[in-house]
Order: C-alpha cells, then sequence, then structure tokens
C-alpha cells in the first residue's frame, strides 16, 4: 500500500481493582464491580494486542462502557448526578507528555480517556493495515473506515463529554481543544489520502484528484496550525509529520492541476505548475529527513523511503518532462513567472467523521442493584489527601514499523 502514517503512544493508566469492600453491599453489587474490573482488564489488553480486529474492539469497549455508564448515567434517564460518578479514582498518562498521570476522581474522566484511546486504536489498526504487503481490498475500506470512525469518537468526547468534567481541562494535554482538534482532523486527513489514492488507480479526472490533494494539504496545514501553539517539546516531530504530508499533498496537487492544464493546451501554465510541484516535492523531501531526526512522542520511521513518496517523486518529474518536450515541440508557449493560484474545490471524495455513540448502559444495571451501593460504608479518609503522582508504565505497544512496501495500491 501506499500509505504511512504518524502515531503518537496509548494513554496508559493505573490498575483500577473496583474493591469497595461494605460499599458494595449485596452479591449483585459486588459481581457489577467483578465485571468492571474483568472487562476494563480485557480491553486494555485488546488495545496491544496486534490480533485484535474492529470487531473484537467493539465488543470488549461496548461490554466495559455499557457497566462504567451504570456509575455515570441516571437508570430512569433523568439529568441528575449519579451518585456513584464520584466514587473511584482514575489515573491516566497523556500521549504526548510522558507517563506522569492526571488523577480525577470521575467515572466521567474515565469514559473520555478510555474512549479516547479507543479513538487512537482505531487510528492505529488503520495504520497496521495500510501498512500490510498485499492488502485486500476489504482491508483497504476498513483502513478508511477506521479512520472516520476515529475521528467521530474524538469528536463525540469533544462535544458531549469533555464538557462534563468537573476539574478544568490541563492546557497542553489530550482533552484540551487544541490537541483533540488535531487528532479529528488528522484522521479526516489521512481517510482523505485513501481516497485519493483510490481515485488514481481508477483513474479518475486529474482535476478531481488535484481538488481533492489540496483539500487535503489544507487539513494537514490545519492540524499543524492548531499544533503550533504547543510547547514544541512535546509536538516537534508530530508537526515535522503534518508539515510533510502538507507539502506532499501540495505537490500532488501541482503536479494533477498541471496535466488538466495541459489537457486544456495550457502548456506554458502547465509547466508552471509542474515546477511549483517539483518544489514542493524537495521541500516534503527535507522535512522527511527533518521527521526521521526529530526526537519525541511518535512512531519511527524514514518515510522518503516509502514507495508513496517516491512515486510521487518519479511522477512530478516525468510529467514535467513531458511538458517541456510537448511545449518545444508543439506549443512554443511563455512559462509564467508567478506560479497558478490553487482555487480548487472537491465536490466529492471529502471525508466526514462517522458519528459515534457509546452503548446504553447495561441490562445488569436495575434500581435494586444500584441501591446495593451503600456510600454511607465509604472510609471517612477516602481521597481527602491526594498522593503525590507517580509514573504510570506505558502500553507496550505492538510493533507497527511500517513492512517493505510492495507497489500494491489500494483498491
Amino acid at each position: 500500500m501506499t500509505h504511512w502514517f504518524h502515531r503518537n503512544p496509548l494513554k496508559a493508566t493505573a490498575p483500577v481493582s473496583f474493591n469497595f469492600y461494605g460499599v458494595a453491599s449485596t452479591p449483585a453489587a459486588s459481581k457489577i464491580c467483578s465485571d468492571l474490573r474483568s472487562t476494563r482488564m480485557r480491553l486494555l489488553e485488546l488495545f496491544t494486542d496486534s490480533t485484535c480486529n474492529s470487531e473484537m474492539m467493539k465488543n470488549a469497549s461496548d461490554a466495559y462502557f455499557s457497566l462504567l455508564l451504570g456509575f455515570i448515567n441516571s437508570l430512569d434517564g433523568g439529568t441528575q448526578d449519579n451518585k456513584l460518578r464520584y466514587i473511584q479514582n482514575f489515573k491516566w498518562t497523556d500521549t504526548l507528555q510522558g507517563n506522569v498521570p492526571s488523577a480525577q476522581q470521575d467515572a466521567v474522566f474515565e469514559l473520555i480517556s478510555m474512549g479516547f484511546n479507543l479513538g487512537l486504536w482505531y487510528s492505529k489498526y488503520a495504520s497496521r493495515l495500510a501498512g500490510k504487503e498485499d492488502i485486500t481490498e476489504p482491508e483497504a475500506k476498513e483502513v478508511h473506515k477506521s479512520l472516520k470512525v476515529a475521528a467521530g469518537i474524538f469528536s463525540h468526547l469533544k462535544e458531549s463529554h469533555i464538557p462534563k468534567l468537573i476539574s478544568p481541562v490541563e492546557k497542553g494535554r489530550d482533552l484540551e481543544s487544541r490537541v483533540i482538534d488535531a487528532y479529528i482532523i488528522q484522521c479526516q486527513a489521512e481517510a482523505q489520502e485513501v481516497t485519493i489514492a483510490r481515485a488514481i488507480e481508477l483513474k479518475h479526472n486529474p482535476g478531481l484528484i488535484a481538488a481533492l490533494a489540496y483539500e487535503t494539504a489544507n487539513y494537514y496545514q490545519r492540524v499543524d496550525h492548531t499544533l503550533s501553539s504547543l510547547d514544541p517539546i512535546y509536538i516537534t516531530k508530530w508537526r515535522s509529520y503534518t508539515q510533510l504530508k502538507m507539502c506532499f499533498y501540495m505537490a500532488y496537487a501541482f503536479c494533477y492541476h498541471g496535466q488538466t492544464l495541459l489537457s486544456s493546451d495550457k502548456c506554458g501554465e502547465a509547466i508552471r505548475s509542474l515546477q511549483e510541484a517539483e518544489k514542493f516535492y524537495g521541500k516534503a523531501e527535507a522535512l522527511c529527513k527533518e521527521y526521521g531526526q526529530s526526537k519525541g512522542p511518535g512512531t519511527t520511521a524514514k518515510p522518503s523511503g516509502h514507495l508513496f513518496f517516491r512515486k510521487l517523486g518519479a511522477q512530478v518529474k516525468n510529467t514535467l518532462e513531458k511538458c517541456q518536450r510537448e511545449n518545444g515541440f508543439i506549443y512554443f508557449q511563455k512559462v509564467p513567472p508567478e506560479a497558478p493560484e490553487l482555487e480548487l474545490k472537491a465536490n466529492y471524495g471529502l471525508v466526514q467523521p462517522v458519528p459515534f455513540e457509546f452503548p446504553a448502559i447495561g441490562s445488569q444495571w436495575t434500581p435494586e442493584v444500584q441501591a446495593g451501593f451503600d456510600l454511607t460504608k465509604r472510609p471517612k479518609d477516602d481521597g481527602a489527601k491526594p498522593k503525590k503522582e507517580e509514573e504510570v508504565k506505558p502500553m507496550k505497544e505492538p510493533d507497527i514499523k511500517p513492512q517493505k512496501d510492495s507497489g500494491c495500491q489500494i483498491s
């Protein structure tokens, strides 16, 4: 396949026992706690299991979230806070800022943090599929869908759940709008890369391909702008990725725009467009080296060696040479000093996030089961003295370094 995607680490979390001794006063309440513990552990295991697919992930995440929501939502559908929402402390690290966690005694914080990892998993699953040597058409479609699902999850968390947190969101961390917006837009941009590859393989109109590439470059520019105000220590590598992808797709846009101009007998303008494509490709090549040398969170790779990158370089070179030959033999047109303005708008193929909703509260939750949690039995010093936060071990993620590219394109 012709794609390579940058990925930040998963969020890590401290173990949660859900041992509410005395509080869970009935066998049914104790069973809920036991199921919460086991489904949470299972979900965390699947996040780093390279054999996990989207069906397995949905089943495991629904199993945990349907139980956890019994600590958050009112069983009668009302808006009043659930009495169990603040019973358990949760600790989660950040995808950018290392292993020192944030902690909140709030089940909504757990829902959002685990949901965030779910979005990350779908994006990593797409990246892992895209790195296969012999990707099938159903797998290619799964890459496209998974990226849209990830964008939908991040959007849902931002719009519907992060505003419900009692504690303010920490600046520069995952749940802050700048960071979560960057994840949303990046997933959309990467899904559009898949659309572009499909359009190229099916030999769609060069004007459509140029417009899609231009829109995708603008997406990456938006991600870079969103990240630009964050601490450079944490986002230098990520920004190198967004900048190189922006330049890469600007090169694509000018390359295919040049083909459109040539087909309209505007050979001089086509040459100038291809020269601009060559310039952006050169910038992308320099940024590839910068990415490879950058330190910070994220995958380790040398994108300039990937087939998706090398193929564009050859295409720009060959198309420019063709235009120059045609101009010398047929058109004899002057090459404009200024690059053409790209006022391209794609009418087809633009990616929107797949709407996401958490599952309904599990059928195990009944008013009788909830009544089995007696909060008057909580230890009086519970949470009274917050302890200094200790580091949480990072998740051991599978090796998803890109495999050797066979040259297969997405279909």
